[in-house]
């Protein structure tokens, strides 16, 4: 077993408890924990294997923090670095020119390269294929390789006139 690594922490207790309190996430959180219990064991030391088990933590996790901490302080415990969902590539204009253009029964689209073909005529743009197809499944619900339900020069009287016809003569048991 290793010696515990032996480090001065800046801020007291009650600062920490009150970081903890205050903390935006769940993540920030859990570090003020590893913090306080590193600040309770100062003089003496704790084995990363230790200190994550009392904190509720994977060990490496436990080296990581603390590593961060002794190289740039509280304040870089406090950010977590995450950033959130990247924007969209398409834009609001181009989101319903192709749902427009998906919707349109008569449009004759036979795939998802004659789409991206379409889009990056009508915007002057290129755009990938596998983000093209993510896009339109996430927002549109569109599939690939999906039969039409039906015809799309269909006559619809000739559809009710069959319907009527048939229903009669259909026998019922």
């Amino acid at each position: 077993m290793s010696k515990p690594k032996i480090f001065v922490i800046k801020e007291t207790l009650q600062e920490l408890k009150i970081l903890e309190k205050s903390a935006s996430s769940k993540l920030i959180s859990k570090r003020m924990l590893l913090m306080m219990e590193l600040k309770r064991l100062e003089q003496t030391g704790i084995p990363k294997r230790e200190l994550a088990r009392k904190v509720g933590i994977d060990h490496n996790t436990a080296q990581a923090w603390r590593t961060k901490y002794i190289k740039g302080g509280i304040e870089t415990l406090l950010k977590h670095g995450r950033k959130g969902f990247k924007p969209s590539v398409f834009t609001k204009q181009q989101h319903d020119a192709i749902e427009i253009k998906l919707n349109d029964p008569k449009n004759g689209l036979k795939g998802y390269v004659e789409l991206l073909t379409w889009v990056e005529k009508e915007f002057n743009t290129t755009f990938k294929y596998g983000t093209l197809i993510k896009y339109t499944e996430k927002n549109f619900g569109s599939k690939i390789k999906v039969a039409r339900k039906s015809h799309v020069k269909k006559d619809e009287e000739a559809v009710k006139t069959f319907k009527k016809t048939s229903d009669k003569s259909v026998t019922k048991p």
